[in-house]
């Protein structure tokens, strides 16, 4: 293994440290670069054999914890810090990611002197989020989108709920696996509509002039199948149906397997056989 780390420390948006696991094996075909969705975290569920699988066979793995998604270096897992959690943004999550690819390719270049193609894959907001990253960044070769948003000005409450939101200054979002209620302060949506133009998922996705795959489940309750449907539209690829898939493809916190969930190994293979093509 010419890397093999994990909760390494990055700064990344508005000087906040978070963590990242970084593998790459001898003769790596190339890196792929995982983005976890809202309230999530590098390892949820069943992530870390996720990464397994890839670098098994072959590929370079990052994943990483975003830096205001309330878990901190101590404990990026049980999100202790709420007030960061609140202050989170589309666009420090977008400078986040971007800080995540830099830092990759500054460790194969120099530390490594190689010179490796870079993928991203996202799940959910991460699925989104890979598209407004890697849709014209030189130097990523192919993104993967896991039952991703399409639209994020939908997200957001309209109408009384967001005066309401705009008096109070928070909402709260409940977290069933920790029991906490989680803050989103006003300026979460006041940066968006600030950064709305750099934030639109659809222009982004139909300047993609790389390979690109979009995997969803028809049994996905948190985010609709349309989704991926308008992703693969505007994209001009065809979408990746999972038949009685759920959002996380099977996943859930904690997985104690020492296998994938059944979905979830099916959607890596998918992964590994575009990467194969593409590489």
């Amino acid at each position: 293994m010419l890397i093999d780390f994990e909760n390494k420390i990055f700064e990344g948006s508005d000087g906040r440290k978070s963590l990242f696991d970084f593998q790459l094996p001898e003769q790596a075909k190339g890196v792929l670069i995982f983005m976890h969705g809202y309230k999530g975290y590098k390892d949820w569920g069943a992530w870390p054999l996720m990464q397994n699988y890839f670098v098994s066979q072959g590929y370079g793995f990052v994943k990483f914890n975003v830096t205001h998604n309330g878990g901190t270096v101590d404990n990026p897992i049980d999100f202790d810090d709420l007030e960061a959690f609140g202050r989170n943004t589309y666009s420090k999550e977008l400078f986040d990611l971007l800080t995540i690819i830099d830092e990759t390719e500054r460790i194969v270049k120099e530390e490594c002197e190689l010179d490796l193609p870079l993928y991203l894959l996202g799940h959910s907001r991460g699925g989104g989020m890979v598209i407004l990253g890697g849709s014209e960044h030189p130097k990523i070769k192919g993104i993967v989108s896991l039952a991703g948003i399409s639209v994020i000005e939908n997200r957001f409450p309209e109408g009384d709920p967001l005066r309401e939101w705009e008096r109070t200054g928070v909402i709260y979002v409940r977290n069933a696996r920790t029991n906490q209620d989680m803050p989103h302060f006003y300026s979460f949506y006041e940066d968006f509509v600030h950064y709305k133009s750099l934030l639109n998922i659809e222009s982004a996705a139909t300047a993609i002039n790389v390979p690109f795959l979009q995997i969803h489940g028809d049994m996905d309750l948190t985010v609709s199948i349309s989704e991926g449907q308008k992703i693969a539209e505007w994209t001009d690829t065809d979408l990746v149906i999972m038949k009685g898939a759920d959002h996380t493809f099977g996943s859930k916190q904690p997985w104690s397997e020492e296998d994938l969930p059944e979905d979830l190994e099916v959607v890596v293979h998918e992964i590994f056989t575009f990467l194969s093509n593409i590489s």
